[in-house]
């Protein structure tokens, strides 16, 4: 692969974020006055310290959140209000890109190029997006027999717990606190502790936009007992998850103690089939783009390539020059194209994924080495052949940069291969031809198919799982219904 050399490193925002929770909107320090570190990827080094919440704070959070809510200042506005409102947030939000992708940058490695014409500007369109469903937030009159006038009503559920992961921090978090907001709900958001700095960040941005104190709250510090805290508050109305499937089940299990709504974004091990009708060069950078993106720290990534066998050892080759040739390095260089994993801990754990396939017969078709760049947490875009469906590497999520592939002989088994996992997040179908891409697609277990494409999305478009992915739906209108309930008034005319 193409190192990418480093360039003159750039200052973090100044903000008066910085290191402190945002509780019912001031900036505090934590209860104990403890803080924790927050560690630069692409160099292995702290650029920043943060305040670590205790559950005192936690408690502090949603007793705003609960009384933000229920005084009415942000929950009994009009949904044109709460528009105008998301809107300006929206503006601000480009206006402040730069800042935003530094921090995004900075926090979690990933290239700062792609941080801006992705992360910011969907974050950007994601509040944009549910500021006009605001307005649409529209009950019905029902036709019934009864002497009476029968309709619904939509309202906001109360306090929302929204937790995110550490590899979109922007983007998983506005898909929850933009449709909470929408609403009329009041959140607290507990971003991952790796990655906290664009989270606050918002909080200051949306409070200039003028979303009153105590409608969004901040806290920091590491997942555990504090998560749990949060999940488990009586206050809590609802909890928004994304991370990984094993959290998301203790999650659901502790809300579900208290019969509170969850929606769960979990998991992923996406199967990308390639058949051998299909335009092979759009395929190849499909292929490529859908296993290295974020350092393939994504959870609706394309890490499992099936491969008609007919040109199976042409693509194996294909990939071993074309992968060869991913810029790899620091994600502050615009050219960069894969930056490092965002933790060590995340790199030893691709790594061992890696060796355990080497081990077990797996063929490494390229790449299979930790880098030396800077200090960082980097790791060479891999492609592994000869493993079969029992192998750890093929069945479960490595969240790293890392392919595999193996051959199918019929429509038949590609469908078989790709639903074998545990998982149903996303899957991707690579043909000419029209009418397999609408059968195949009618049978794969995803909540998203992608056909000649990879991670095309829009606000308007919903995602989310099925099996051990989770439940529930983030953006399109179906995410916004999720952060309402149904009321129905029925009014005696007799």
């Amino acid at each position: 692969m193409t190192i990418q050399e480093s360039q003159a490193p750039s200052d973090l925002p100044a903000t008066a974020a910085r290191g402190q929770l945002f509780i019912n909107g001031e900036w505090r320090p934590s209860a104990d006055g403890a803080t924790t570190a927050v560690i630069n990827p692409g160099t292995g080094e702290q650029v920043e310290t943060v305040a670590a919440a205790t559950t005192q704070d936690i408690d502090a959070a949603v007793a705003a959140a609960k009384a933000a809510f229920e005084d009415g200042r942000w929950s009994r506005l009009s949904g044109r209000e709460r528009s105008r409102v998301l809107n300006k947030a929206s503006a601000l939000m480009r206006e402040r890109s730069e800042e935003l992708a530094l921090a995004e940058s900075t926090d979690v490695g990933k290239p700062i190029t792609f941080a801006r014409v992705v992360d910011v500007a969907t974050a950007a369109d994601q509040y944009e997006y549910v500021a006009a469903l605001a307005q649409q937030l529209d009950g019905s009159v029902r036709e019934t027999p009864l002497k009476a006038h029968a309709y619904t009503k939509k309202e906001a559920l109360g306090v929302v717990a929204a937790i995110t992961p550490f590899n979109f921090p922007l983007i998983l978090s506005s898909t929850k606190i933009a449709a909470a907001l929408a609403a009329g709900n009041s959140v607290v958001h507990k971003p991952a502790s790796d990655t906290p700095l664009s989270a606050l960040l918002m909080a200051e941005i949306l409070t200039e936009a003028g979303v009153p104190a105590g409608v969004i709250n901040v806290v920091t510090g590491s997942g555990g007992a504090l998560g749990d805290h949060l999940v488990a508050h009586p206050d809590v109305n609802k909890v928004a998850f994304t991370g990984s499937t094993e959290i998301g089940r203790h999650v659901a299990a502790l809300a579900g103690q208290h019969l509170r709504p969850v929606t769960a974004e979990l998991g992923g091990n996406a199967a990308n089939i390639v058949f051998a009708d299909a335009d092979l060069e759009k395929a190849i950078g499909t292929v490529i783009s859908a296993f290295v993106f974020n350092s393939g720290q994504f959870c609706m990534g394309g890490p499992r390539l099936l491969v008609e066998r007919p040109i199976y050892d042409t693509i194996l080759g294909i990939l071993k020059d074309a992968v060869a040739g991913v810029p790899v390095g620091d994600p502050t260089n615009p050219e960069t194209v894969m930056g490092p994993l965002a933790s060590r801990k995340q790199l030893e754990k691709v790594a061992g994924y890696v060796e355990a396939a080497r081990a077990a017969g797996g063929q490494i078709i390229t790449g299979g080495e930790e880098l030396n760049i800077n200090g960082g947490f980097f790791y060479a875009p891999t492609v592994i052949a000869g493993l079969d469906n029992s192998s750890p590497a093929v069945r479960e999520e490595i969240f790293g940069p890392v392919l595999t592939v193996q051959p199918f002989d019929t429509e038949e088994e590609a469908i078989e291969m790709a639903n074998s996992t545990p998982y149903g997040l996303a899957s991707g179908v690579q043909t000419s031809s029209i009418s397999r891409a609408h059968r195949v697609s009618s049978r794969l277990e995803a909540g998203i198919v992608w056909v000649n494409s990879w991670a095309l999305l829009d606000p308007a478009v919903p995602f989310g799982g099925v099996k051990d992915s989770g439940w529930g739906r983030e953006y399109g209108p179906e995410a916004l219904e999720s952060y309402t309930r149904t009321k129905s008034v029925i009014i005696a005319t007799d």
